[in-house]
């Protein structure tokens, strides 16, 4: 079982069938390939034909599926033919293995009902509106997707095909409570062990590296010491925020006579309303009002807007373009109006006019600040893109630097030091400016200085023109300046290869019961520590490689810890483990679908090795 274990775990979970659930294929757009034509064929699969544009259609959709997966790093990737490549056969052998188990879940005469179909379609959400199932929803969807009602339940139809074969498959399998009891005292497992440190740091101090050793270490390993692609660059720094001035008295004025509206209150009413099913009863509720009954109090009685209601009618203040229609077309104008009998689209009504607010325009005297402020803001975004405009051009004019682009600005040029893609000066840390100059588009010819950069951008109110000054490719360092470098990797490997001959014969020592070389080596075994399978330490696994103590007396190994060094290991103690009952119940399930995926896996095996395939042209080209 545990064997199975293990193999289980390299597979990729149920990657086939679970691709044939056409549901959720649909509604992420890849379902078309179900319903491809036959115009070319890139495969023959027992006789039934994979045309051309299913393939095409799959292999799109996997490439649109990566594209959201990885983002930008998918350009790079798919400017590599090979790539492309993999992941166009690799679509073509998923639609092979779709193709077999269509055709073995035919053999079995796999039934959906047209009643199983439909109730598929009511429980899926993303047709439901409110929780309930809504027709035009359903349809508009599928429509999108290129489907009609009958292509699709066919597609469906096929999947819940599929998810039957799955439910044979996964419900079938159990694990026995022997297996699961013994499954959980390895995996809870707790080991206690001592550790001996060979310092490897000490040994390297003893070692020497030649003249011969350290260059032949040169020569096999120059990738280990590139020196990486480096950049100096010229560029101008433009700030809106530095174009700020504060405005003149008129200039205020005339950014308030503009925006006026910004600081007014349009004119408002207020209006009280009774709401009623029927004609008859709000012409009873007008007859009552007109004879003076109290309008707050008829409301509260007689209408049925629950909101309006509780505040007698109130609707509280209403400005022109939030008043409704019937409410405007009233004709009430006076203070305390009464409304005739009112016909809306939710009943009738009776309106009465409570107060009227002409429109309200604070002076400037009282916004003058916030004002100022603006208009200054606004006059510095102007000016600035103004002046990019201008910048931009003298750039392209005068090309070979960015003298005339200077004088533009306004601004002096600011030369880097030397910088790589991995340290870029915290001034030009932007991706838009390190695009422009990693992107290779400012080199020249011989690879050195190029072309002015465009204005590039940043945060909509600064702008950079970059300029390559030097450029250094990507080198192998010289020997000289890794001399010490490689000496002491040299040092330190010989280090290594000695620690680890030595624990090698201080262990054989050690199995047979001897202890004099190791005490001699002036090695001594550490506190007792516990560690269980998760236990982030880098001798786990070295610990539960080691076999069971025996008669109360320890088990040897060794290992190397993160530092480097060689450790000897003591293993004086395991524990069976225990785990908790959610758990063991995770654990079990776990196992049995691993085992559920082994299953499918033969399966798929077996109908290839079975199947007559042929691929035809469409399955190599692009």
């Amino acid at each position: 079982m545990m064997d199975n274990l293990r193999t289980a775990s390299s597979h990729i979970v149920l990657k086939i069938i679970l691709g044939l659930i056409i549901v959720s294929f649909v509604l992420t757009g890849v379902g078309n390939y179900l319903i491809g034509g036959n115009s070319d064929y890139a495969a023959k699969v027992n006789g039934t034909t994979i045309s051309r544009s299913q393939l095409d259609n799959a292999f799109n959709n996997e490439r649109s599926r990566q594209q959201q997966q990885l983002g930008a790093q998918f350009s790079q990737l798919a400017s590599n033919p090979d790539f492309m490549q993999q992941m166009r056969q690799q679509a073509m052998s998923d639609l092979i293995d779709q193709t077999l188990l269509q055709q073995y879940m035919k053999s079995l005469n796999l039934q959906i009902s047209d009643a199983q179909v439909k109730q598929a379609i009511f429980a899926q959400k993303a047709f439901q509106t409110n929780g309930k199932f809504d027709n035009a929803r359903f349809n508009g969807i599928i429509n999108n997707m290129g489907y009609t009602a009958d292509q699709y339940a066919a597609a469906l139809r096929k999947s819940l095909a599929t998810s039957q074969l799955v439910d044979a498959v996964t419900n079938t399998d159990f694990m026995l409570k022997n297996e699961t009891a013994q499954l959980v005292s390895l995996v809870g497992q707790k080991r206690d062990f001592r550790e001996a440190v060979i310092s490897t740091n000490a040994l390297a101090a003893k070692q020497t590296a030649s003249e011969d050793e350290i260059n032949s270490y040169y020569q096999q390993h120059k990738d280990s010491f590139m020196s990486p692609e480096q950049f100096r660059v010229s560029y101008l720094a433009l700030d809106a925020a530095s174009m700020q001035q504060t405005p003149t008295q008129q200039q205020v004025q005339a950014w308030y006579d503009s925006h006026k509206s910004n600081y007014s209150q349009p004119a408002r009413s207020r209006f009280s309303v009774i709401q009623v099913k029927t004609e008859a009863d709000a012409q009873a509720i007008l007859a009552q009002l007109k004879q003076g009954a109290d309008f707050a109090t008829l409301a509260k009685q007689k209408s049925i807007d629950p909101i309006s209601a509780r505040q007698g009618g109130d609707m509280g203040w209403l400005e022109p373009d939030t008043l409704p229609d019937e409410l405007k077309n009233a004709g009430l104008t006076e203070k305390g109006q009464l409304s005739g009998v009112i016909k809306s689209s939710v009943g009738y009504l009776i309106a009465r006019l409570d107060d009227v607010q002409p429109e309200q325009v604070q002076p400037l005297s009282a916004v003058y600040n916030t004002v100022a402020q603006a208009a200054e803001q606004d006059a510095a975004v102007s000016a600035f893109y103004k002046l990019q405009q201008k910048v931009s051009d003298a750039a392209t004019n005068d090309n070979s630097s960015l003298a005339g682009a200077a004088s533009v600005a306004g601004v002096k040029p600011v030369e880097t030091d030397w910088f790589s893609r991995d340290s870029v000066p915290d001034a030009l840390n932007f991706d838009p400016v390190k695009q422009a100059i990693f992107g290779g588009s400012l080199l020249g010819s011989n690879g050195g200085a190029g072309n002015n950069s465009d204005i590039i951008t940043v945060d909509g109110d600064r702008a950079f023109v970059v300029r390559i000054s030097e450029h250094k490719a990507q080198a192998v360092k010289p020997l000289d300046q890794v001399k010490t470098q490689i000496a002491d990797r040299i040092k330190q490997d010989k280090a290594l290869q000695a620690a680890r001959a030595q624990a090698t014969s201080l262990l054989a020592d050690l199995k047979q019961g001897k202890t004099d070389s190791f005490d001699a080596a002036g090695l001594k075994f550490g506190a007792s520590e516990t560690l269980t399978r998760n236990s982030q330490n880098a001798l786990t696994s070295d610990v539960f490689n080691l076999s069971l103590p025996q008669d109360g007396k320890s088990s040897y190994g060794s290992g190397e810890d993160m530092q480097g060094n060689v450790v000897i290991i003591a293993l004086d103690k395991v524990e069976a483990g225990a785990l908790p009952t959610a758990q063991v119940q995770q654990l079990a399930a776990g196992v049995t679908q691993n085992n559920a995926q082994l299953v499918f896996d033969a399966l798929l095996q077996n109908l290839r090795h079975d199947a007559k395939i042929k691929l035809g042209a469409a399955a190599q080209s692009q």
